[in-house]
């Protein structure tokens, strides 16, 4: 008997769920390919390492950009060295693939998803909606007759769907996630600090000192970059209030998109998201004070998941094991 694969292929990390084992791959979604050759060079956490620091005829790539395929035969090979370093194939048939996208994906792009997916040698193919996913791997029972809102902040996009016996009644995905979070933090500092720093860096700025809600005004980090001025290394403190600053205009976009989908909910749906509250998932329910922030602007409690990176992964396990039910091919 085949094992089923559910695969959350993210903008910034590609996680593979294999039924019977649980997660077995979590790995950025990153090839560096070397441009004379054509050939790849690394996948996933090697290539990772290489961001920022590579020769000329190396390039790093990022197959996904907006939760969508941007370049698709990278894509697909990315997949195929995942399955292939699973040895998935090695003790059993062809297995089924259920793989998750933004809500916002138009039919062309799901298209290409399952594409991808299936020229790695698969059985059937499956796509489903990363916050339905999200939610049943948060442990909500999105499949009664009650309103359940989930917000799933990737790398790439941010989710907002309501869910009611196991559909989106209504969502809206926004290119506004993890990823422009580090830019708004690299244009920050360059535009204050005349310093230019990579997106690695302001990642690591975002996980130690970020702040959505309240800042520590005593933290701050050190940070090293390039000076836009003399052009040598520098170093210079940057603190939570400013991290705060610069990730402040991308977090009310997605307050303001939350309240537009609240808007357009059905008024028994939004009485049992007032009961039972908002449920962030994915990499950005990590930034310290998002629940808060939420709250805040909401007035409905923020609940995060136990393991916010790993929702839509575990998702798909769950819904595997009903898969014939569910499915969308």
């Amino acid at each position: 008997m085949a094992r089923n694969i559910g695969i959350d292929l993210g903008t910034a990390n590609v996680l593979i769920n294999v039924s019977g084992k649980g997660i077995v791959l979590n790995e950025p979604s990153v090839v560096a390919v070397n441009t004379e050759t054509n050939k790849i060079v690394a996948v996933g956490s090697q290539a990772y390492e290489m961001v920022g620091r590579t020769p000329g005829n190396v390039r790093v790539i990022r197959p996904l950009k907006n939760g969508v395929i941007a370049d698709f035969d990278v894509t697909e090979a990315m997949l195929s060295y995942f399955i292939k370093k699973l040895n998935v194939k090695g003790f059993m048939s062809k297995p089924n693939i259920l793989i998750c996208a933004p809500t916002g994906v138009t039919s062309i792009e799901q298209k290409a998803i399952i594409q991808a997916a299936e020229k790695t040698g698969s059985g059937k193919v499956y796509l489903d909606f990363e916050p339905k996913v999200a939610a049943v791997g948060a442990g909500l029972d999105i499949f009664k007759p009650q309103g359940n809102l989930v917000i799933d902040i990737g790398g790439g996009t941010t989710d907002i769907a309501v869910l009611s016996m196991g559909e989106i009644v209504t969502s809206q995905s926004l290119r506004l996630a993890g990823d422009m979070m580090n830019q708004a933090v690299v244009n920050y500092i360059k535009n204050k600090h005349n310093l230019l720093i990579g997106s690695r860096t302001a990642e690591q700025i975002k996980i130690e000192i970020g702040s959505a809600y309240k800042p520590d005004p005593n933290e701050s980090i050190n940070v090293r970059g390039r000076d836009l001025v003399s052009g040598l290394p520098k170093q210079t403190n940057i603190t939570a209030p400013e991290v705060l600053e610069a990730l402040q205009d991308g977090l009310m976009s997605i307050v303001v998109a939350i309240k537009s989908v609240l808007e357009s909910t059905p008024p028994e749906l939004s009485a049992d998201i007032i009961d039972r509250g908002i449920m962030l998932t994915g990499g950005g329910a990590l930034l310290r004070g998002i629940d808060q922030l939420f709250t805040h602007y909401l007035q409905v409690p923020v609940l995060t998941a136990d393991h916010p990176l790993e929702a839509v992964a575990l998702g798909t396990g769950i819904i595997l094991k009903n898969i014939e039910k569910h499915q969308r091919h």
